[in-house]
């Protein structure tokens, strides 16, 4: 056992003199596997980061909540994308009639999208017309797991008499707050009206774009009033008391609205319900078309790499047939001459592994950083990434070690 790994130790530091003496060509190889291993383990953990970031944003409105809407949620990339199904508005009178109608044990809120390009001003500070402004009830904000950070709720009296006030995202404050004023009660312009501040949520931080935190929320009917539009629809959040009965909430729920318009025995639904956690899992299954190209990518920057380590190791064994002549004449066996060139081809594209798996990793941690995720340290992909390493290594090496370990003594001696 002693002298095997003796063995073992010797061929690595002959395989670290050989990286030494023709560094240029062992740092082009080691690159390419490096940058085959990054594309792998890079995107892969963007992705596992996408995956957490939307698996916990979605969880926060909670595994007990499902929303009503007038048309059906797609999530799709790439590929034909599914026909989205809408269906006739759901009225305000529809959706109030619901809610006072509901009495599963549970809280039903009513919202409606006001504008998605809102322009909000306070004083000379203004935002990018990129705002986001919801009509809500007074029980909005207890089924979308938003949480009051400073101030209040609307009162049911505001959201019936759609008072001109508005509880505003974290990011509105940063943006025109600048002098550190509280935001409570100070008159801002949302779009073409003003409102006073009556609250402010806390972050939620943004990803990919949206911002979660750059949104306005103004009562109910103040938006039927100030942000009129032909066929507007409103949708409803529900949240059950607890998570195992949200199946049999929505079965209520589907009864409840299904009378309300009217909807014959043996005609499919007229809405769509969908719970919060679906929209993720919708989401996530759509990402592995991108874990596909990735380790497509990849797999094929490996396949170069391979080739490339292929090519160095037999103009290795094409230089060093006169050293290979020598260890022979002194002794070394065919088999310890192939372990030789094995272990160079093993330490060149664990070496090369090794640097993709941190670029991999700081790519990947960059972008889940840019989405606002979380850092990650992907474990399996980091296994992944030396097991390929190991595996090119064997492919590439093979037939250049064999070579060398056939090779004649004498014709080696008399190389050159």
């Amino acid at each position: 056992m002693k002298v095997k790994n003796t063995l073992v130790l010797e061929n690595i530091k002959i395989s670290l003199d050989s990286v030494r003496s023709h560094l240029l060509r062992t740092i082009l190889t080691i690159m390419i596997i490096a940058f085959g291993i990054m594309a792998l383990v890079g995107i892969l953990t963007a992705t596992d980061s996408i995956k957490y970031f939307l698996t916990q944003n979605f969880s926060m409105m909670g595994s007990n909540t499902f929303t009503i809407r007038n048309r059906t949620m797609n999530a799709h990339i790439g590929g034909d994308r599914p026909r989205e199904k809408r269906y006739e508005p759901i009225t305000y009178d529809q959706a109030q009639d619901f809610k006072s109608r509901y009495d599963f044990p549970g809280t039903a809120a009513v919202f409606t999208y006001a504008t998605g390009i809102a322009t909000v001003k306070y004083e000379t500070n203004k935002t990018n017309p990129n705002v986001r402004v919801l009509g809500t009830d007074e029980d909005y904000f207890i089924t979308s797991g938003d949480e009051i950070d400073r101030g209040r709720n609307f009162t049911p009296g505001e959201i019936y008499y759609g008072s001109s006030v508005v509880v505003i995202g974290a990011e509105l404050v940063t943006n025109l707050f600048k002098n550190k004023e509280d935001p409570v009660g100070k008159i801002i312009s949302v779009g073409p009206g003003k409102y006073r501040v009556i609250g402010v949520l806390k972050s939620k931080g943004s990803s990919m774009g949206f911002s979660g935190d750059r949104s306005c929320f103004i009562p109910l009917n103040n938006v039927r009033i100030n942000f009129p539009r032909d066929n507007m629809s409103f949708n409803i959040n529900v949240m059950a008391n607890r998570t195992e009965l949200v199946d049999v909430a929505i079965g209520e729920a589907t009864a409840q609205l299904r009378n309300i318009r009217k909807v014959p025995v043996g005609i499919d639904d007229t809405f769509e319900i969908t719970k919060s956690d679906n929209i993720a899992k919708m989401l996530i299954d759509n990402i592995k078309y991108v874990t596909l190209a990735a380790t497509l990518i990849g797999f094929i920057t490996l396949l170069g790499a391979a080739i490339g380590l292929m090519n160095i190791m037999l103009v290795s064994v094409t230089e060093r047939t006169r050293e290979i002549g020598i260890r022979k004449a002194i002794g070394a066996t065919k088999r310890v001459i192939r372990n030789q060139f094995l272990v160079e081809a093993i330490v060149i594209a664990q070496l090369g592994g090794f640097l993709g798996i941190f670029l991999g990793i700081l790519v990947g941690n960059i972008i889940s950083l840019l989405i606002g995720s979380a850092f990650l340290v992907p474990w399996m992909w980091i296994f992944t990434g030396v097991v390929l390493c190991f595996f090119v290594a064997l492919a590439s090496g093979i037939v250049p070690a064999r070579k060398a370990a056939n090779l004649d003594p004498i014709e080696s001696l008399r190389y050159e």
